[in-house]
């Protein structure tokens, strides 16, 4: 699942998300698009805010549990889990979705929208990261799990 989630982490944010067309126009950006198009606007404190929430920390954490998938044989990383625990909070995809469908609804109404392949990504990412983040490692480490006595 987590290979499946870095693929599709990368279709999400090298594919255009929407579509939108107003009056013949017709405009598609990737998220890395829309980050600069913030900050060329004088949004810079924006452009950094979905920059670390929606690219940067979803990808340290992701990176972060595959190093620590890859690194279960020799001993779990205690540095990599708390490095993976810190930056949970922070990677807000979830709440970057809910947003984007939000704004599609509202702007189905006065233009006309294709969602584009990093918005399917960005859906399934969600779905996948959910997954991840239920799973507890520890077992597999021989620590006992948090929830049992």
């Amino acid at each position: 699942m987590l290979l499946g989630a870095l693929v599709v982490f990368l279709i999400a944010n090298l594919f255009p998300i929407v579509d939108l067309g107003v009056q013949g126009q017709h405009n598609s950006t990737t998220l890395f698009g829309s980050i600069l198009t913030l900050w060329r606007e004088g949004r810079q404190l924006v452009a950094m805010l979905v920059l670390f929430t929606t690219l940067l920390f979803p990808l340290v954490e992701l990176l972060a549990l595959l190093a620590l998938l890859l690194s279960s044989r020799a001993g779990p990383s205690a540095r990599l889990w708390r490095l993976v625990q810190a930056l949970r909070p922070w990677g807000m995809v979830e709440v970057f979705m809910l947003g984007v469908v939000v704004s599609l609804v509202k702007l189905s109404h006065s233009a006309q929208l294709l969602p584009g392949p990093a918005l399917w990504a960005f859906a399934v990412l969600t779905v996948l990261q959910v997954v991840i983040v239920s799973f507890d490692p520890r077992p597999f480490w021989g620590e006992p799990d948090e929830k049992k006595p």
